[in-house]
């Protein structure tokens, strides 16, 4: 059951689709939504940036600048809840109207680093939404969700939320990380009329997994298809992409990747995905 969600508000325009996709969670499952936004330390940040300079020196008109864009940043961030809450009727905890079981939400704002202020309310929370950033890239606060929390995150994708993920796609390979992904999104495909497991080249033993795992889902009461394939010319992710879009409303898969530090959790196959993936993602690691 969902009944806590973490959602990160960056002040961006990005903010909007985020708590959009939040919500029509939060909807289906009577959750409430801790809304958090981070606040950079402007010293912490002004350290950064005259290091990378090479100078070495802060001056009081860059922490002043600084200060000011976190502010602007924060105000932005508390701007859209605000208009999203009234816009959504959105209640406060603790509120009296409205019904037992309707959907709530709260601000809250820290400073720091947001990847280590997202993963420290990320591991009381039942979800994580973050979105990705403008290149398709996962990020260091996405990669600490993954890493650090234990909990599943969910990664809007670029077109609106559907009101009913009916139909769920879960691509599979045969890694722990797949099966936690599978294992977390269980709320979501107890209530999926369409489940298809999808897998882009398969062996033999990969391919009796792949018929567990069905068997598996099936023992749940979930009827589950299985789409087997062959990588095209663009590789395998894209591949997979092609088959499902138009067919799921959402798309369960472990983060996984190279054993090099930085693609450890997003790797080639993961990087495309949210790269290109037009439908939201759920990911666990």
């Amino acid at each position: 059951m969902i009944r806590s969600i973490l959602v990160a508000a960056t002040g961006d325009p990005t903010d909007a689709a985020t708590f959009a996709a939040a919500l029509a969670v939060a909807r289906k499952f009577g959750a409430h939504l801790d809304v958090l936004h981070v606040r950079a330390d402007p010293i912490n940040a002004g350290v950064a940036m005259a290091t990378g300079a090479g100078s070495g020196a802060i001056t009081a008109g860059l922490i002043e600048q600084l200060e000011a864009d976190v502010r602007e940043r924060e105000a932005r961030a508390k701007d859209g809840f605000d208009r999203f809450c009234a816009a959504s009727g959105l209640t406060m905890p603790g509120a009296s109207a409205g019904q037992a079981n309707a959907p709530s939400a709260e601000f809250h704002v820290e400073t720091g680093r947001e990847p280590d202020w997202v993963a420290v309310y990320g591991r009381t929370s039942d979800l994580v939404v973050a979105a990705r950033l403008p290149d398709g890239d996962g990020g260091p606060t996405l990669e600490a969700v993954l890493l650090e929390t234990g909990r599943p995150l969910l990664i809007p994708g670029p077109a609106a939320m559907p009101e009913a993920i009916a139909r769920v796609a879960i691509a599979w390979k045969p890694t722990a990380q797949a099966a936690r992904a599978v294992a977390l999104a269980m709320p979501f495909l107890g209530r999926a009329t369409e489940i298809v497991i999808a897998t882009v080249e398969e062996s033999a033993d990969e391919r009796d997994e792949i018929d567990r795992l069905a068997r598996y889902l099936g023992r749940h009461g979930l009827h589950s298809t299985v789409a087997r394939m062959r990588p095209g010319p663009d590789g395998p992710a894209a591949t997979l992409l092609s088959a499902i879009v138009g067919r799921a409303d959402l798309l369960v898969m472990g983060g996984y990747g190279h054993s090099r530090m930085r693609e450890w959790v997003f790797g080639g196959f993961t990087q495309h995905v949210l790269a290109a993936a037009p439908l939201p993602v759920l990911m666990a690691h």
